[in-house]
């Protein structure tokens, strides 16, 4: 069973400096229809002008990953990290017991465009945390590249939940395939260009939640980036 997330049927928020989409209920933007997938709660869509940013604020018992897909995000947080974000690293934050942080565009001239992705840890307290991996354009280049799981496998970073996070760029005629494990669900995100997964056309923006299929596969139509979330 596929059930398809339509890009413009998203949330959708605009303040000038920040351009966001909301695949599920964030801030204002409220749906009961849309609260999340299984432990994944939150992604959003986020376009930053050149030198805005979030402020330093406050977050609590969630994994935060960011997914730059344009630009690059100057980080700041309480644990004392300092850190820039570009194309191809993958940033996780664990809230935790509570985390201070603050999220800007490190560019005065160019836009920022990432993908904020909040997951429910599997437990509550966690200490707070910071971890950042780079993951080469080429393996992710047809292929299924692991960026976030539990145990950190194939040198990617670590969260407390029961999710594996794959990213795959495609081009058009290249496919991928996932099989999806009984019992377990996953949650399809194309952040750019055109796929088919399973056969269902989906563009930039749109997301899919998957259950009861025995796999996956995905074929590039246009230039794709994808993310896939395995959840249990």
């Amino acid at each position: 069973m596929i059930a398809v997330r339509k890009s413009e049927e998203r949330g959708h928020a605009e303040h000038g400096w920040l351009d966001s989409r909301f695949t599920f209920s964030f801030a204002e933007y409220y749906d009961p229809r849309h609260m999340g997938f299984r432990a994944l709660r939150v992604i959003n869509d986020d376009h930053i002008a050149a030198g805005q940013g979030f402020p330093t604020h406050a977050h609590q018992d969630m994994e935060i990953i960011t997914y730059v897909l344009e630009g690059a995000v100057a980080h700041k947080d309480s644990t004392g990290t300092s850190a820039v974000v570009r194309p191809g690293e993958v940033q996780r934050m664990t809230a935790g017991t509570g985390v201070r942080h603050s999220e800007f565009n490190n560019s005065k001239t160019d836009e920022l465009h990432l993908l904020q992705i909040w997951i429910v840890p599997d437990r509550r307290g966690l200490p707070p945390g910071y971890e950042q991996k780079a993951f080469p354009r080429e393996e992710l280049r047809g292929k299924l590249r692991l960026v976030a799981d539990r145990a950190g496998s194939q040198g990617a970073v670590r969260i407390s939940q029961d999710v594996s996070v794959y990213a795959t760029t495609l081009e058009a005629g290249e496919t991928v395939s996932h099989p999806l494990a009984r019992g377990r669900h996953a949650w399809v995100h194309v952040a750019r260009g055109e796929v088919a997964l399973n056969g269902l056309a989906l563009k930039a923006g749109d997301g899919a939640a998957v259950s009861e299929e025995a796999a996956l596969s995905l074929e590039g139509k246009a230039g794709a980036e994808v993310l896939l979330f395995d959840l249990a």
